[in-house]
């Protein structure tokens, strides 16, 4: 499984992450790094819970995190 997150700023300021191969997964943060790393852990809990459910079959999963400027 391939995933890959993407990052933005809100109009508010805040830092909007989310993986679009899972769907609902997503979080905020004051800035790019804390959103990026709330939803990688998200993303890694929602298929551990599916795994664990038998919702998926074990595969290797590969994250990329784009730079953010």
């Amino acid at each position: 499984m391939n995933f890959s997150i993407e990052c933005e700023q809100e109009t508010d300021g805040r830092w909007l992450a989310e993986v679009p191969q899972l769907p609902g997964v997503l979080s905020y943060g004051a800035n790019s790094d804390e959103a990026i790393l709330k939803v990688e852990a998200l993303a890694l809990r929602v298929v551990a819970e599916r795994l664990e459910q038998s919702e998926v079959r074990p595969l290797a999963i590969h994250i990329s995190i784009p730079a953010v400027a």
